[in-house]
């Protein structure tokens, strides 16, 4: 009888009988092997802030997806006899200034504003995430210039960045369609955020590399390619998704602040950061058309900096 080695290279049980299948050592509820992805869900899972967020999230996206669902109303129908009247019976948020029904602007303009924060994410991480990668794994001068780049872009003002390149792009194209819109706001997000994206994932990859792992990897000839996909990558990803979720609501709050400085999003264009910006001069006379995009607004960015909050703490394990 002899203790034998599991096929993952832990040891097995105790000693068996010849014949027998050795039988591996997990945790002591039913043997699973602990990662660190299972422990973050087993403290997720256990965490009322992270249903509350994420049931929001899915009430928000389905929303965006299908607005259909929320509403039959056709968010341009206007008519000017209803202008500005308060909240009732046919309409539960009110209507606009041009007589517009406030409520199914408010389900449509989700569509808009979570797809700028959401694309704007997409790019974001994927440029921040391949810049930090390389930059932590090839280190010396491509370190130095890829990191003084993203410096360069940190100490830009978000605002007057904003203000500098919508500006920009406003005077290529006089009248640019609503897609040029939205590509240019998600452009001006993503150019302004991916060094933080970068920062966390060089740090990330700085401390991996120099793993065990990594070195007896590339000892038996792993090249950069499969070093970085396959062991460095998987195991820096963690805190980039913690950026990414809380990178959804400050995009979607930016895009709305853009939108309401008058440099963002704009008519015929329907979203939240549109809504407040076309009643901004017409508070004191009707403020349900500023007040229930704005409450949207707040609910959605709170949702993802809540979700992308308890994944970070789940992650973290010095927060557990």
């Amino acid at each position: 009888m002899t203790e034998g080695r599991s096929l993952t290279g832990g040891p097995t049980g105790p000693p068996t009988a010849a014949g027998e299948a050795p039988t591996p050592l997990g945790d002591a509820a039913g043997g699973e092997i602990r990662t660190l992805w299972s422990d973050a869900w087993y403290d997720l899972r256990h965490k009322p802030l992270f249903w509350i967020s994420s049931l929001l999230v899915v009430v928000l996206i389905t929303m965006a997806a299908m607005p259909t669902l929320f509403t039959d109303i056709n968010p341009e129908h206007a008519v000017l006899a209803n202008s500005l009247e308060p909240p009732g019976g046919s309409a539960w948020f009110g209507y606009d200034l041009q007589g517009r029904d406030v409520y199914a602007r408010t389900i449509y303009g989700a569509r808009t504003s979570i797809l700028v924060g959401v694309l704007a994410m997409l790019v974001t991480t994927t440029v921040g995430l391949t810049v930090g990668i390389m930059a932590g794994y090839l280190g010396g001068w491509p370190d130095g210039v890829m990191s003084r780049i993203g410096d360069m872009f940190l100490g830009l003002p978000y605002v007057l960045g904003g203000i500098v390149i919508l500006s920009s792009v406003a005077g290529v194209r006089s009248n640019p369609s609503e897609a040029a819109i939205m590509a240019a706001v998600i452009l001006v997000l993503a150019v302004l955020a991916w060094p933080v994206t970068a920062r966390v994932a060089r740090s990330s990859v700085l401390s991996v590399r120099a793993a065990d792992y990594v070195v007896a990897a590339r000892a038996l000839g792993a090249g950069p390619r499969r070093l970085i996909l396959r062991h460095i990558l998987p195991n820096t990803v963690a805190p980039v998704i913690v950026i990414a979720t809380l990178n959804v609501g400050a995009f979607i709050g930016a895009e709305a602040t853009l939108s309401f400085l008058g440099i963002g999003l704009r008519s015929p264009v329907i979203s939240w950061g549109v809504a407040i910006a076309d009643h901004q001069d017409y508070v004191r006379n009707a403020l349900h058309p500023m007040l229930f995009p704005a409450l949207f607004l707040c609910v959605t960015v709170l949702a993802f900096v809540m979700l992308g909050e308890a994944i970070r703490e789940a992650l973290d394990p010095k927060l557990r």
